[in-house]
Formats: C-alpha cells, sequence, structure tokens
C-alpha cells in the first residue's frame, strides 16, 4: 500500500504564489450576480440571428459583439504597448450604501458587473472579471463611444479638418441639406442642445430604438437616412440640453466626410496607434457601412481603462498629446453653474460637455457612460479611474446608481 507523502514546497515558491495572489489582479471568476439567469449553463450563449435579445445572450452579445453585428477594425500599432504597473496588494475599499457598508467584492456579488477596473495615474489597483469574461475579451461600451466621438472632433478641429465647431453640420455632410440635422452647428451637436424633436429614455419604442433599426438591422437604411427621419426643430439651437443619439450620429457623418476616412480608421490612427493600446479595437457598422457612431466601440478592459487614463491626463498618454489639451478642458467643463448644461440643470444630478457627461461637486469629474452599466469615471486631480462593463438589462435599475457611491468612497479615501 502507497504512503501518502505530502508534498514539499519551497519556500522561495510560496512566497512568489503569496505575492501573485496578493498584487491588484487580474482576478478571474466563472461566476457572477446570477449567473444562471445570464445563461451561465448554456456558457453564455450569442443572441439568435432575427430574434430581441434574452437575458441570458447579454454576457455572449457583450463580449462577443463582432459575431453578432458587421464591425470595423480599429487597428492598434505595431510599436510597443504603453505600459501599466500593478500596485504591490490589492485595493481595499469600503463605502456606505442602502444603510449597509459594502466592499467591492460584495458589490460584484449583488450586481451583474462582467468586469471592473480602478487605477491610479498608472498603475492598476484592482482588476477582475466574472461571468466567465477574459482579459483579452473585447467589452463593447455602448454610449461611451459618443465620448470617443467627442474627442476624434476635437482632433479633427485641431488639424484643421474641421474649421470649426460653430459651422453647421451639411457645410461637410451635403446629404443633410436643407434637414433641422443639416442645419445645426457642431458645437450644439456635441452638447446635445440641437432643439430637433427627438426623445430617447432607454425603453422600448423610443427615438433610439427607431434609429437603432435603421443602422443595426440589415435591412435598416443607415445612418444618412435614418438621422433625416427627425426633421422638427421644436427650440432653438444652443438653449435646451436633450439626451439624443440621433446628434452623436451626425457627428459621424461630419466627422468622417471631414477626414476622408472612416472613423473607425481615424480612431485607430489618431487614438489607438498613439497610444500604444495593447489589443484591436471594433467599430459597429451600418447596412451602409458607416460607422454607428453613437455606440458599439468594442475595446478590452484595460485600453478602455488607457482612455480614461489619457483623459486624466489632459489628453496626454505615451509621451504624446493624443487630444488637444484645451479642447479636452473644454469638453470637460461646465462654463456657469447656471447654464443648461450644468449639474442639476442638464440631468437632476449630472451636467454635460462634449459627448461626456459631467459629474457635480467643486473638482472636474467626468463619465462615459453606455446602456446597461457600461461605465468609465475620471477624476484628473487624483488621477483616478474606475472602468466598469456590465449587463443591466434594465436602465432603470437602482442598482445602477451604486457605482457612484462606490466612486465617492473612493476619491475620498484614495483620491
Amino acid at each position: 500500500m502507497r504512503k501518502w507523502v505530502e508534498p514539499v514546497i519551497p519556500l522561495l515558491l510560496l512566497l512568489a504564489a503569496c505575492n501573485a495572489h496578493a498584487q491588484a489582479g487580474p482576478v478571474f471568476s466563472a461566476t457572477g450576480y446570477a449567473a444562471d439567469a445570464y445563461g451561465a449553463q448554456e456558457n453564455y450563449p450569442l443572441p439568435v440571428p432575427g430574434k430581441a435579445r434574452t437575458q441570458k445572450e447579454f454576457v455572449g452579445y457583450y463580449t462577443h459583439f463582432a459575431n453578432v453585428r458587421p464591425v470595423d477594425k480599429i487597428a492598434k500599432g505595431t510599436g510597443p504597448t504603453s505600459p501599466l504597473k500593478r500596485a504591490d496588494s490589492e485595493l481595499p475599499l469600503s463605502y456606505p450604501y442602502d444603510s449597509h457598508i459594502r466592499t467591492i467584492g460584495s458589490y460584484l456579488d449583488r450586481n451583474p458587473v462582467t468586469a471592473l477596473l480602478i487605477a491610479r495615474d498608472d498603475t492598476i489597483l484592482y482588476e477582475h472579471y466574472r461571468y466567465g469574461r477574459k482579459d483579452n475579451d473585447p467589452f463593447m461600451s455602448q454610449s461611451m463611444a459618443k465620448t470617443i466621438v467627442g474627442m476624434l472632433v476635437g482632433i479633427a478641429v485641431f488639424e484643421g479638418a474641421i474649421r470649426s465647431i460653430d459651422d453647421h453640420a451639411d457645410a461637410y455632410v451635403p446629404e443633410l441639406a436643407n434637414t433641422a440635422y443639416g442645419e445645426t452647428p457642431i458645437r450644439d451637436l456635441l452638447h446635445m442642445s440641437s432643439g430637433v424633436a427627438y426623445h430617447e429614455d432607454g425603453m422600448p419604442g423610443d427615438d433610439r430604438d427607431k434609429l437603432g433599426r435603421d443602422l443595426l438591422n440589415p435591412k435598416g437604411v443607415g445612418a444618412i437616412a435614418g438621422v433625416k427621419r427627425f426633421n422638427v426643430r421644436e427650440r432653438e439651437p444652443g438653449t435646451h440640453f436633450n439626451y439624443a443619439s440621433a446628434e452623436t450620429e451626425v457627428l459621424g457623418l461630419v466627422l468622417s466626410h471631414a477626414v476622408h476616412m472612416s472613423v473607425a480608421q481615424y480612431a485607430s490612427e489618431r487614438i489607438w496607434q498613439k497610444m500604444g493600446m495593447e489589443s484591436n479595437a471594433s467599430w459597429g457598422k451600418d447596412p451602409t457601412g458607416q460607422d454607428i457612431t453613437y455606440c458599439c466601440v468594442s475595446a478590452t478592459l484595460r485600453d478602455w481603462t488607457r482612455l480614461g487614463l489619457m483623459m486624466a491626463h489632459d489628453g496626454m498618454w505615451n509621451g504624446q498629446q493624443v487630444v488637444p489639451r484645451q479642447w479636452l478642458l473644454d469638453a470637460t467643463t461646465v462654463s456657469s453653474p447656471t447654464s443648461f448644461l450644468a449639474p442639476g440643470h442638464a440631468k437632476t444630478y449630472m451636467g454635460y460637455g462634449y459627448q461626456v457627461w459631467i459629474l457635480p461637486g467643486d473638482r472636474r469629474v467626468f463619465a462615459l457612460a453606455g446602456m446597461d452599466g457600461q461605465r468609465i469615471i475620471v477624476d484628473p486631480r487624483s488621477k483616478l479611474v474606475l472602468v466598469q462593463t456590465a449587463v443591466w438589462t434594465n436602465d432603470q435599475d437602482p442598482g445602477m446608481l451604486e457605482v457612484l457611491a462606490l466612486w465617492n468612497a473612493l476619491v475620498e479615501q484614495y483620491g
């Protein structure tokens, strides 16, 4: 009979294992909040073509968007990847929420978050993946893509391809001549203050839903015909904020016409390659070949983090000024606390800049936000960045607000 002998682990290997566990990730989990409801037993399946997406298909859809929809490649550069350091130990954080003291771990256990990364300056403090997602998976952004469009417009202005943001859209897109959106200044499209009648609340049947059918359906009419459907102006431009995905779609048309290339190619050359991103990204495109600029950029979590850190550094990354500094400052600052774009005026809590949300408070803090819980929150003063990808199935879910409580505690304790 063979005698069992306890294996002897060399001390150095044991210490190395302990140190690896103590570092700030990446940490992977095969499960997540309500994993079976999100398709764990079926290995997180993809949507069935021609049918509405079910809850079990959300996880697969958000990380395999390119297998579901046609996309344009956002190519990374051929040079070295810009490095991100790792903290020696994982970030401990607790925060008050819903009459309880919560932790990051309990946040992930109680919410449908697919991945969460917190970084400061150039150092990762926390990096976790759930529902079997990996760090090389691309996470689709929904409306976080809008902020990329806003930055690309700023680059095009700096380069002279767009002469002025006071120009009307039809100066660059003649197909929009004699339409409400065509006669809107680019500045007001950036601020989502065109005054064009458009209703978007994230519920089935709203105008974003109609625009989505024009752009995401293989038989859809595409961006130009899609935005032309909204052709009634209710207010003077530049007087009232109204969140409207169609306005970003018009900006994408202006951009592609002005720079004479696809928005994805422009993003590749002006952002992805300059920043030394570690992975290729992609941008969804409509049936006419136009990139769908109101949404649909897919990128890895660490590359989303690099994007947020570049913004935290006022457009500087990898030794280069990627986005003009003054543009980024203007994009993320409200001119006056009484402006219709200020927090408490644009929305009850948030304000709005150039395709980016502005948080209330004395310090400049802003956020990229997409439906179903996609978030990047940036504090330039402390260089703290939080990146979250998620699969909430309802934008009215009160649990989506908890990340702000987590964020506020993060800035208070580490900012």
